[in-house]
């Protein structure tokens, strides 16, 4: 059996596998039509992943009002998993209340019955912080290892959020600390705030990022380069765009986000090239999408949803691109507006 190799994760010194598990699919078809619910198969997953190098778990508190976090806590219990063997990044800022059915997250609630319950639910604020973060150790079972903020609140001053964030990684809750989808300028005046204060920095940044979306490569990409910070891209495969044909592209998954990466012109000569150049290396042409990450030196989180599309992101890890197919990938891209949500 052959293993992926674990690769550094940014400057901390530790080490994650560069495929990590999306635990997103993960939970009840109630908050996403696509998620696998039997467990059985879900941990059949999971465990291949483990055997095989991949390593490095993806979830959150409100993936499945969290049943995503008790899944995942759950396997490492079944198969007796090492905790010093795996990497679990989790996240904090939208409301979890297990006692309610799954709501819309991104839905105004504030004037509902739920959105009275959840008030304090939601946010970067102190209290919900070290709340959610002690919600998400009991689910999993164990401490966490990157916290990442799911997005930034403004309502909470920016010094209070990192004076928190440092808080909990002080006191043993996790181990380091990360951020998900905000501005370029957000996220380094946060890094600004915690390196005046002596308090720990973000050592991950999660984006989107694809070929059909690469706005960060004018600012994020370069700034977390030059300061070691690890880059960990949300919709590696555009919401499954990247991985078919263009006729066949409409997906349960594409219905909700078509927004955020449309199938016009352009996105469409992507995608049919992403298809030629997949053909040429005898690959999916998820593999070939991957690759194109794996090359940036991004850690791409994949949803796997069957031990098929595990196997398929594995081959992509040793997947080489050539240089002029890189260009050939990357040149009908066009600037997007940037989307925040």
């Amino acid at each position: 059996m052959s293993f992926i190799k674990q690769v550094p994760f940014g400057r901390t010194g530790i080490k994650v596998s560069p495929i990590i598990v999306g635990c997103m699919s993960y939970g009840s078809k109630k908050y996403l039509p696509w998620c696998l619910e039997d467990e059985d198969k879900i941990f059949e997953i999971l465990k291949y992943c483990y055997d095989h190098g991949i390593r490095t778990f993806d979830t959150a508190n409100c993936y499945s009002n969290g049943k995503s976090e008790r899944i995942l806590g759950k396997f490492l219990r079944k198969y007796n998993i090492k905790r010093e063997t795996v990497v679990i990044m989790t996240k904090v800022f939208f409301p979890v209340d297990e006692n309610l059915e799954p709501f819309n997250l991104i839905d105004d609630i504030s004037d509902t019955l739920v959105g009275v319950q959840v008030a304090n639910q939601r946010g970067l604020s102190r209290k919900h912080i070290f709340d959610s973060v002690k919600a998400s150790m009991e689910r999993l079972g164990t401490y966490i290892d990157v916290l990442q903020i799911h997005r930034l609140d403004h309502d909470t001053p920016y010094r209070d959020i990192m004076k928190a964030l440092n808080d909990v990684v002080e006191a043993g809750y996790t181990r380091y600390i990360g951020a998900s989808t905000m501005r370029a300028t957000e996220f380094v005046e946060l890094q600004m705030l915690a390196d005046k204060y002596n308090w720990f920095q973000f050592a991950n940044l999660q984006t989107a990022y694809n070929l059909l979306y690469r706005e960060d490569e004018r600012e994020f990409v370069p700034f977390v380069k030059k300061h070691g910070i690890a880059m960990t891209p949300w919709s590696p495969n555009a919401r499954g765009l990247l991985t078919r044909p263009v006729k066949e592209t409409i997906t349960d998954r594409y219905k909700l986000d078509k927004k955020i990466f449309p199938v016009d012109e352009v996105n469409i000569e992507i995608i049919k090239r992403v298809e030629e150049v997949a053909k040429k290396h005898d690959a999916s042409m998820a593999m070939v999408s991957l690759s194109w990450l794996l090359g940036k030196g991004c850690y791409p989180i994949v949803g796997l949803n069957s031990i098929e599309r595990v196997r398929e992101a594995i081959k992509a890890t040793n997947l080489q691109l050539t240089e002029e197919e890189v260009k050939y990938l990357e040149e009908p891209y066009r600037p997007r507006n940037i989307f925040f949500f």
